[in-house]
């Protein structure tokens, strides 16, 4: 599952983090970006068992939901991933989820149909901080 391998990468990333500063204990502050469409409940199990193998530091976890927007760069306007969610059909949304560039298919802006906009927030998958 895309799950899993992105949790195998943030308890890397964290353990790794943790020996250069020589902790043994550390809360990693990950940020999931909606139009990622993580399923945080798989993602959750995933870094628990991931991280519990490991002997080098203690790890635990604070997840957060940052919402997608974006901007048309035709007319300006500005809408969310919610909105247009509810939109796309099950398949559509799959591909989203493993390569969230696709959006640009399968969305179009609300208010004059163009294809040419930015994804501002809420994309991909980040450690925002380890303490």
């Amino acid at each position: 599952m895309h799950e899993w391998s992105l949790a195998y990468a943030v308890v890397s990333a964290s353990i790794e983090h943790c020996v250069k500063q020589g902790k043994k204990q550390a809360t990693a502050i990950i940020e999931l970006g909606e139009l990622q469409q993580i399923d945080k409940e798989i993602f959750e199990d995933a870094l628990k068992e991931i991280s519990s193998g490991q002997t080098e530091c203690v790890l635990s976890f604070k997840i957060e939901i940052k919402p997608a927007e974006f901007n048309c760069r035709k007319c300006g306007k500005k809408w969310t991933f919610d909105e247009e969610q509810k939109k796309l059909n099950e398949d559509n949304q799959e591909c989203i989820h493993f390569i969230p560039e696709v959006v640009h298919s399968f969305t179009r802006c609300p208010n004059c149909k163009s294809s040419d906009f930015e994804v501002i927030e809420g994309r991909g998958v980040s450690i925002k901080g380890i303490r």
